[in-house]
């Protein structure tokens, strides 16, 4: 595995890539590497001739208050799991090539970005789409691949490719958990013993909503009353939302009709989680519904 230190020596590497007719697939990463990573590169490794992963903690999407210096970090570890997964360049370039001294250009996709995530974390999304935004311009992969469980990040970015006709197919693959159902992320590592047992609350909500939805429950308040019942029960957890949205424009619903997600963001001692449910119709207009955790 080549590992790539510069935008230039990445831009370069892809422009011979594309020269020979491989289709470049990326796997965009903030490192601390976990399962479901390594679920996304074999999945490009399925459909790519030359797959490409990113380690890159991005400064520009962490509020003042948010755990930036405390993120993990340790290429050396990242780089062995992702050569043992096959990727065949790894591209860990520093802050000041992304973001070089004068950088003053950001990419802010209206609407979508104040809502749910980017109402608690402001500025949030921003960084994530101009990150994004750059990324896509120095590798220019045929595809692109991100984790169900980040929801509304990855609604955003398809949003901003549409917008800016760019020609990456961004794909979407399942949320990878524990055996106890707890979503993998990084942030897992900041959880205690005691915390790490707390947290599977939020599936636990999750898969209770879903059973009120199995049973028949469409009324969105009383759903989302279920998800917060099952939080407030756990001493060590602390809302922060728990709404069930469109999945096409995480505004909130009244009703479950059509293809929608129920969102929730914890707070687990101090370190705050994320999940989701996406609820999808079986046949349009169909009363029936699949669920995916």
């Amino acid at each position: 595995m080549e590992i790539i230190r510069t935008v230039a020596w990445m831009k370069e590497y892809a422009r011979a890539a594309r020269a020979e007719g491989l289709v470049l697939g990326l796997v965009p990463t903030m490192g601390a590497l976990h399962d479901g990573h390594t679920a996304l590169v074999a999945r490009a490794k399925k459909e790519c001739s030359r797959v490409i992963a990113s380690v890159f903690v991005n400064p520009k999407q962490f509020g003042p208050k948010e755990d930036y210096n405390k993120y993990p970090r340790d290429i050396e570890k990242d780089a062995e799991k992702l050569g043992a997964a096959g990727v065949d360049a790894l591209f860990a370039p520093e802050a000041t090539d992304i973001y070089p001294d004068g950088f003053r250009t950001y990419v802010n996709v209206e609407g979508i970005s104040e809502r749910l995530e980017g109402r608690s974390r402001p500025g949030h999304f921003r960084g994530v789409s101009t990150v994004v935004l750059k990324l896509f311009e120095i590798v220019q992969p045929h595809f692109a691949y991100f984790g169900r469980k980040d929801a509304q990040q990855v609604r955003i970015i398809s949003e901003m490719v549409r917008d800016f006709n760019l020609d990456t197919e961004i794909v979407v693959c399942p949320v990878v958990r524990e055996p106890d159902g707890l979503a993998l992320s990084s942030r897992n590592a900041y959880l205690s013993g005691e915390e790490r047992a707390a947290a599977t609350v939020l599936a636990r909500a999750l898969v209770a909503a879903k059973d009120e939805l199995a049973a028949g429950m469409r009324d969105v308040l009383q759903l989302q009353d279920v998800l917060r019942r099952v939080i407030e029960a756990e001493t060590l957890a602390s809302l922060d939302y728990a709404e069930i949205v469109s999945a096409d424009t995480f505004e909130p619903v009244v009703r479950v009709s059509r293809a929608c997600y129920a969102v929730l963001a914890v707070f687990v001692g101090k370190t705050r989680l994320i999940d989701n449910l996406y609820i999808e119709p079986k046949a349009q207009g169909a009363d029936e519904f699949t669920f995916r955790l």
